[in-house]
């Protein structure tokens, strides 16, 4: 796998993590317990960081970054996940805070400063434009994207299968390495 330092800062995990070879991780990048990082998914905690909570799984071909810090944005905007979220195949995420138990759909955008609450659902293929807050327990879908309706029990659930689910996947690629 190609884990790159950026001045001195090193991408770090623990043995429970499965990042694929083919996948790019820069820099300062935190992922936490039983994460996964599928085939080609390009991270780059270069110009600020990057922090992904636990079993949480990034699919194939999405990319994660950040933005630097400026005179009008002293802290710039880094790339915060929450635990238990998903993110589906060709997401771009930028500068953006995602809570807990999120389903980021196939080919969505999510750019600065957005900040999704828990338990929210992004269609694929919606764009999240700078600055929006997503609230907590919404499908939302479209560019720009637009809170569509409440979600279900039953999606409310998926939440969290989802994300157990790639748990159990990372697993038999990680036993199968061995």
């Amino acid at each position: 796998m190609a884990i790159r330092s950026y001045k001195g800062v090193t991408p770090s995990f623990n043995a429970s993590v499965y990042v694929d070879e083919s996948s790019i991780l820069v820099g300062d990048i935190t992922l936490g317990i039983d994460c996964s990082v599928w085939p080609l998914v390009a991270a780059r905690g270069d110009v600020n960081y990057i922090r992904i909570g636990d079993r949480t799984n990034i699919q194939d071909g999405s990319v994660l970054h950040l933005s630097r810090a400026t005179k009008s944005n002293p802290d710039g905007y880094p790339l915060i996940i929450g635990d238990d979220v998903t993110v589906g195949h060709k997401v771009m995420l930028h500068g953006c805070v995602l809570g807990n138990r999120i389903l980021v759909g196939m080919g969505a955008i999510i750019m600065d400063n957005v900040v999704v609450e828990d338990d929210v659902i992004i269609g694929g293929g919606s764009l999240v434009p700078p600055n929006k807050r997503l609230e907590s327990g919404y499908l939302y879908v479209g560019s720009p994207a637009k809170q569509a309706r409440p979600l279900t029990e039953q999606e409310l659930a998926f939440l969290k299968v989802s994300a157990n689910n790639y748990v159990l996947l990372k697993d038999e690629y990680l036993a199968e390495a061995q």
